[in-house]
């Protein structure tokens, strides 16, 4: 079938090596495996991950969480400050699978005590660095409170601290993951001994961010790794060093419609509703929302760093080229592009052609 409008393409075997590579990882490390399913969205995808032992998966919403749970899945936890306006759909689905929800504030223990109608896990969201949501590491006396409140509840149990070190992503190198990597690790290990001192003998520790899940070899102290986007990897995880070229599993291909021959500029069908607009530097300070990448004989080749997305707009994206590839590419070709952020690009586009033909749809967002 040929490709005439944007469409996401995916690397099975690329896909099968990364699932592979984690999930051996945390066995090595004795650790639970439980990868973060929003990056891929895809019930498809998701099966892969049976055939190297996944048994519990994380999501990022209770509609993801459904989706996921009609497809099989019996272990879910809900990596998302819990939304009591959903209570009736997490009611719903804490009596089809065991179901494991995150809070970082009491209020949403206070709620849940009262509406919760299921035995149900709860983890307490703990900001090791990352400053986006949590209850700061060091504010323990909080922490302790309301692991308190929710062992003191019929029907919560207190399962842990939960982590996510995003701070990683700002990352420039490997050697600035591992700092990020060691000092979660740090204060991880001391809220833990806190909690410990207070009575609470079992605190489980899941932690999950890409750039360290892939570059770290030092787990102690967790219970859980919840990466989700190296599946696919992306170009910021090329950037920081999470991964290589050959580990990146995504291109989006891309109608050329028009061609500026005065700034060997290339117009293609594909904007920010298929790329988002995250956007990334390149080593020469410009902004770079994707690369070409050469292709021959259907096989997918190297980034082509002087042929970047320089610009979206909502349907548009202009590719500054060199003037062989601006003479080679004609308006009616299709260019693969490695986009900046495999996560928001599925979110967006839902759908995915393997590079052996078949297509299937990401719908569980």
């Amino acid at each position: 079938m040929e490709i005439s409008v944007p469409t996401i393409l995916i690397d099975k075997d690329i896909v099968l090596k990364n699932i592979k590579n984690m999930a051996e990882k945390a066995r090595r490390h004795n650790i639970v495996f439980r990868p973060h399913f929003k990056t891929h969205q895809s019930v498809e995808v998701g099966e892969w991950f049976r055939d190297f032992g996944v048994e519990c998966i994380t999501v990022s919403s209770v509609n993801m969480a459904k989706c996921f749970a009609d497809a099989g899945w019996k272990d879910i936890t809900i990596s998302f400050p819990v939304n009591v306006l959903e209570i009736d759909e997490i009611n719903t689905l804490a009596k089809r699978v065991k179901l494991n929800l995150l809070v970082n504030n009491r209020d949403s223990i206070k709620f849940l005590q009262k509406h919760i109608e299921t035995h149900t896990e709860v983890w307490i969201k703990v900001d090791v660095g990352y400053h986006r949501a949590g209850l700061p590491w060091d504010r323990s006396d909080e922490i302790i409170k309301i692991a308190k409140e929710i062992e003191s509840s019929k029907k919560l149990k207190f399962a842990g601290i939960l982590v996510h070190s995003g701070n990683s992503y700002k990352s420039k190198n490997n050697s600035e993951i591992l700092e990020v990597h060691k000092e979660a690790s740090e204060r991880i290990a001391t809220l833990k001994e806190q909690l410990i001192q207070e009575g609470f003998d079992l605190v489980k520790v899941s932690i999950g961010d890409t750039p360290t899940a892939s570059i770290a070899d030092d787990f102690e102290g967790a219970d859980e790794l919840r990466p989700g986007n190296f599946v696919f990897y992306d170009l910021k995880q090329l950037q920081i060093g999470s991964c290589t070229e050959e580990d990146i599993a995504i291109r989006v291909a891309c109608p050329v419609v028009s061609k500026n021959e005065e700034n060997l500029e290339l117009i293609i069908y594909g904007g920010a509703i298929h790329f988002s607009k995250d956007i990334t530097l390149d080593e020469k300070g410009r902004y770079i929302f994707g690369y070409l990448i050469e292709e021959k004989d259907g096989k997918w080749g190297s980034i082509v760093k002087e042929s970047y997305v320089s610009s979206l707009s909502q349907e548009h994206g202009i590719v500054k080229t060199d003037g062989e590839h601006f003479e080679k590419i004609n308006v009616g070709d299709v260019i693969l592009i490695i986009p900046v952020h495999s996560c928001l690009t599925v979110n967006i586009m839902k759908k995915f052609r393997l590079t052996t033909g078949e297509e299937f749809d990401a719908l569980c967002s």
